[in-house]
C-alpha cells in the first residue's frame, strides 16, 4: 500500500488519545517534506477513536500534507525540475508566475516573426547552458493564445527550444507590460505606425519595463552567453563613458530603472535611434556619476551600480562587427568576457552562419549554442539532397 511519510524538517502537532488511553497522554506527528514509499498498512487491531478525534487527525493530516506540497512545488520550480517549454494556454504558467520566481533572463522578439532565426536560437540555447537554475524566457510580438496551439508542428525553433528544461516562451503584451509603470500612458498615446523606430523603441520600453517589475538580465537576441554574470546590478559599457542598452541586469524595483522610465517619457523623440535605449542609459548614468575611461579590463562603479568594462560583452567593436563572419588565424579566447554580442543591427548583409565554414561565429555556435548548430547542419543537408523525383 502507498502511503506518504514526511522525511525532514520537523513541526508537530499534539493529537489527544481517545478515552481509552491515560489522560493526557499524546500522539505526536511529525510534519516533514513529503516523499512516497511502500509501506505496509495501518494495523486494523488500534483502538477506536472517538469521531471528533479521528476527525480533527485527518483535517491536519490534509493541511499537513498541502502546506508541504506547496513547498515542494515552490522548491521544484526553483531548482528546474518543472522547467520547460510553455505556450500560453491556461494549463501551464502564466508569466507572471515564471517571472515572480526572479532572476529570469530576458529575451525580447518585437516584431511580428515567429520563426526565431538560428543567432536568436542561439542566444536563447546559450542562455539556457549557461544559467540552468534560471528561467530562460523569450517574449514575442506575434504570438496570440491562437498561434501558440502548434508551435511545435508549425516552426522548427520552438521545437529546438522545447528541448531546454529552462526556456519560456510567452507573447509579448507590451499593455500589460506598461501597467503600473511611467510608460503606459507613452503608449496609449502613441502611434505605432507613424513612428519610425518603433521596432527598436517598443523593445527599449518593454526590457525597462520587465526588469524593473519583476527584475534579472535582459539579453538582446544576438548575444551568446559564454559564462555566468556575476554582478547583480550592472550596465554594459559599449566604450568608455557610453553605455549600451542590449545587456543589463537589476534587481525588481530599482530605482535607476525606474528613473529610466520617467526619462524614457520626458525626453522621448522616436525618430533618434537609441535616443530611448542606449543614449538614454548613457544619460542617467551620467546624473549619477562623473565616468571615466576604462583602463586594461577593470570594471567600473556608480553607487550601487557596476559598470562593466567594453571586454565583458563588446570585445569586438561594432565597426569591426563582420570579424565574426571570418575565419582567424588563432580564435580570440575571450577570457574577460561574459558574454558576445554579434551586433546583428549592423549585419545588414545578413551575414549568416554557414555549416564547415570555420568562421568565428561558427565556433561559437559549436561551443556555446551546440543543439543549435546541429539543427543548421541538418538544415544545410537537406536544402543538398535531390528531390526524390529527380532520383532515378
Amino acid at each position: 500500500m502507498l502511503q506518504t511519510v514526511w522525511v525532514s524538517s520537523p513541526g508537530s502537532w499534539a493529537l489527544p488519545e481517545s478515552n481509552h488511553r491515560r489522560q493526557g497522554k499524546k500522539r505526536s506527528w511529525k510534519c516533514r517534506f513529503v516523499r512516497t514509499i511502500i509501506q505496509h498498512p495501518c494495523r486494523r487491531h488500534a483502538p477506536k477513536r472517538s469521531r471528533e478525534a479521528r476527525m480533527l487527525r485527518k483535517i491536519q493530516i490534509c493541511l499537513c500534507f498541502c502546506f508541504v506540497s506547496g513547498i515542494l512545488y515552490e522548491i521544484s520550480l526553483l531548482s528546474g525540475c518543472v522547467f520547460s517549454y510553455l505556450p500560453v494556454a491556461q494549463q501551464y504558467l502564466t508569466p507572471e508566475q515564471v517571472l515572480n520566481l526572479g532572476k529570469s533572463i530576458i529575451f525580447l522578439e518585437t516584431t511580428e516573426r515567429l520563426e526565431p532565426p538560428p543567432l536568436v536560437s542561439c542566444s536563447v540555447e546559450s542562455a539556457a547552458r549557461i544559467y540552468q537554475d534560471r528561467p530562460i524566457i523569450l517574449f514575442m510580438r506575434g504570438l496570440t493564445n491562437e498561434t501558440a496551439l502548434d508551435l511545435n508542428t508549425s516552426y522548427a525553433a520552438f521545437s529546438l527550444l522545447s528541448s531546454m528544461k529552462n526556456v519560456f516562451i510567452f507573447p509579448l503584451q507590451m499593455e500589460t507590460v506598461f501597467q503600473e509603470t511611467p510608460l503606459l500612458e507613452w503608449y496609449n498615446q502613441v502611434v505605432p505606425e507613424q513612428e519610425k523606430n518603433w521596432v527598436h523603441v517598443s523593445s527599449d520600453a518593454s526590457r525597462l519595463a520587465l526588469i524593473w517589475k519583476y527584475g534579472g538580465i535582459y539579453m538582446d537576441t544576438d548575444v551568446i552567453s559564454i559564462r555566468p554574470i556575476p554582478q547583480q546590478s550592472f550596465l554594459a559599457a559599449q566604450k568608455s563613458r557610453f553605455s549600451s542598452n542590449g545587456i543589463f541586469g537589476f534587481p525588481a524595483r530599482h530605482k535607476f530603472v525606474w528613473d529610466c522610465m520617467e526619462n524614457f517619457v520626458l525626453k522621448y523623440n522616436g525618430n533618434i535611434w537609441g535616443n530611448q535605449g542606449p543614449f538614454l542609459m548613457t544619460r542617467m548614468l551620467k546624473t549619477l556619476c562623473n565616468l571615466t575611461d576604462f583602463q586594461g579590463t577593470e570594471d567600473h562603479s556608480c553607487q550601487n551600480i557596476s559598470f562593466l568594462n567594453p571586454q565583458r560583452f563588446y570585445p569586438i567593436p561594432y565597426p569591426a562587427w563582420s570579424r565574426y563572419y571570418q575565419v582567424w588565424d588563432k580564435s580570440p579566447s575571450f577570457n574577460h568576457s561574459y558574454a558576445l554580442h554579434l551586433w546583428n543591427f549592423m549585419n545588414r548583409n545578413r551575414k549568416v552562419v554557414v555549416a564547415g565554414s570555420n568562421t568565428l561565429a561558427e565556433k561559437l555556435y559549436k561551443t556555446y549554442c551546440p543543439t543549435t548548430y546541429e539543427d543548421l547542419v541538418q538544415n544545410a543537408k537537406h536544402r543538398h539532397l535531390p528531390d526524390s523525383e529527380d532520383i532515378e
